[in-house]
C-alpha cells in the first residue's frame, strides 16, 4: 500500500470516528440530559452547539498550529484532543460533560482544515477531485455508523458512558497509526500552478477576501439542514414518517449523492452549475419531505434531498483547491475560514430553530427555518468565481 494511500485511511477515519462520538451523543442525548436532570429542546442541542462552537474557534486557529507544529504534529494534536473529549464521560455536571464536546470539536475543526493540505501535498490535481469527494463523506460515514451501531453499543456496554468509551478508544489507534506513518512536508513549496509561493498568506489576507466569505455562506445551509437532520427532525411528530427515518436515508442517500458528485466533478468541466442546481433541488425535495402526508412520497423526497445535498459537494471543496497561486499554506486559512463561518451561521441557525421550537411549542416551525436557510447554496452560488475548465469553442 502506497504510504498516501495509508494516510488517506487515517485522516478519513479520523474524522469519522469524530463524527460517530459527535452523532452517538446526539441520539443518546435524552439519556445523557436525563443523568444530569436536564430538559428541553435548547439544553439538549447545547452538546452539539459546543462541538460546532468549538469548530468555529478551531478552524480560524488551525492555520496557525500547522505552521508552528507542522503538518504531522498539527495533525497528531488534532486527533489528541478528539480523543480527550472522552473526559466526558466522568463529567459530574452537565456542564463539564458540554466542555468536553467543546474539546473533542476543537480536535474535529483541527483535522477538516487539514484535509487540504494534505490532499493538496500527496495527491495530484486529477486525483483531487475523488480524493476530496471521499473525504467529504467522512463525517458521513460517522454519521452513518451512530445510526447503525449506537444502539446496540448502548445495548451490549450498558450505558452511553461506554459507548463513548469505546469510540474514543478506536480513535487513539488511529492517532498512534498516525505517529507512525505521516511526515511532514513544505506548506509553501507547491502551488495550483507549479511555481514557488514567495508570500505567505495570512488570516488577515484571507480576511480581506471577499470568495472566503462568499464560499462558507453558499455551504451553510446545506450544512444547516444537514446537522437539523439528525438534531431536530428526529424531534418533530409532524412528519408524514419518523423523522429518524428521515434522517437514516438521507444520510444512505447522500453517500449515493457524493459518489455521483465525484464523477460529475471529474467528468463536468464547470463547477457553479453543480453547486447551484443541486443546491435548489435539495431545497425543493427538503420542501416536498415535510409538507407531504404521504408515506411514500415523503421517502422519495427525502432520498432526493439527501441525494442533491451531497451532490455537489465535491465541486465545492475541488474550487478553492484551483485557485490560482493556491498553496498548502494557503489553502489552510482558505478552508480554516470555510469552516468556522459555515459553522457560524449555522449555530446562530441552530439556536434560533431550537429556540422558535421552545417559544411557540411547535418544533414544525424549526423545519420551515431549516427550509428557508437551505436556500443559500442556490443564491451565494451567483457570486463565487468559476474555476472549472470552461469548454473552448470548435475553431473553424
Amino acid at each position: 500500500m502506497k504510504k498516501k494511500t495509508l494516510i488517506e485511511i487515517v485522516i478519513f477515519l479520523t474524522y469519522a470516528l469524530f463524527a460517530f462520538s459527535w452523532v452517538a451523543g446526539s441520539m443518546m442525548s435524552k439519556k445523557i440530559t436525563a443523568d444530569y436532570g436536564v430538559q428541553g429542546v435548547t439544553a439538549a442541542t447545547w452538546a452539539t452547539n459546543a462541538i460546532t462552537i468549538a469548530k468555529v474557534v478551531g478552524n480560524l486557529m488551525a492555520a496557525w498550529f500547522l505552521v508552528r507544529l507542522r503538518p504531522k504534529m498539527a495533525f497528531a494534536l488534532a486527533s489528541a484532543l478528539i480523543v480527550a473529549g472522552v473526559v466526558g464521560v466522568w463529567a459530574g455536571a452537565y456542564s463539564l460533560y458540554v466542555v468536553s464536546r467543546l474539546i473533542m470539536g476543537l480536535g474535529g475543526a483541527f483535522v477538516i482544515v487539514y484535509f487540504g493540505p494534505i490532499v493538496m501535498n500527496y495527491f495530484t490535481p486529477e486525483e483531487r477531485p475523488l480524493v476530496n469527494g471521499i473525504n467529504s463523506i467522512a463525517f458521513n460515514t460517522g454519521n452513518l455508523f451512530a445510526l447503525l451501531f449506537t444502539g446496540a453499543l448502548l445495548s451490549s456496554l450498558g450505558s452511553w458512558q461506554n459507548v463513548i468509551i469505546a469510540i474514543s478508544a478506536a480513535s487513539l489507534v488511529l492517532l498512534v497509526v498516525w505517529l507512525f506513518v505521516a511526515e511532514d512536508f513544505p506548506l509553501a513549496a507547491k502551488t495550483s500552478g507549479g511555481t514557488a509561493d514567495v508570500k505567505v498568506y495570512t488570516l488577515g489576507d484571507g480576511m480581506k477576501d471577499p470568495f472566503n466569505w462568499m464560499l462558507p455562506f453558499c455551504y451553510s445551509g446545506i450544512l444547516f439542514a444537514y446537522i437539523a437532520i439528525f438534531t431536530l427532525f428526529p424531534l418533530i411528530p409532524s412528519f408524514a414518517v419518523p423523522g429518524k427515518n428521515l434522517s437514516a436515508l438521507m444520510i444512505t442517500a447522500g453517500m449515493v449523492g457524493t459518489f455521483a458528485g465525484i464523477v460529475a466533478a471529474k467528468k463536468y468541466p464547470l463547477r457553479l452549475p453543480l453547486i447551484r442546481w443541486s443546491g435548489l433541488v435539495m431545497t425543493g425535495f427538503i420542501a416536498l419531505m415535510i409538507f407531504t402526508s404521504n408515506q411514500m412520497v415523503a421517502y422519495a423526497a427525502a432520498f432526493l434531498a439527501g441525494f442533491f445535498m451531497f451532490l455537489p459537494i465535491t465541486a465545492m471543496i475541488t474550487l478553492p483547491q484551483e485557485l490560482p497561486g493556491m498553496t498548502p499554506g494557503r489553502v489552510t486559512v482558505v478552508f480554516g475560514m470555510f469552516w468556522s463561518i459555515a459553522y457560524v451561521v449555522e449555530t446562530i441557525w441552530m439556536f434560533a430553530a431550537s429556540m422558535l421550537a421552545d417559544k411557540t411549542g411547535d418544533p414544525f416551525k424549526a423545519a420551515l427555518l431549516v427550509l428557508v436557510c437551505s436556500a443559500s447554496a442556490f443564491v451565494a452560488s451567483f457570486f463565487l468565481p468559476e474555476t472549472g475548465r470552461k469548454p473552448t469553442s470548435p475553431t473553424a
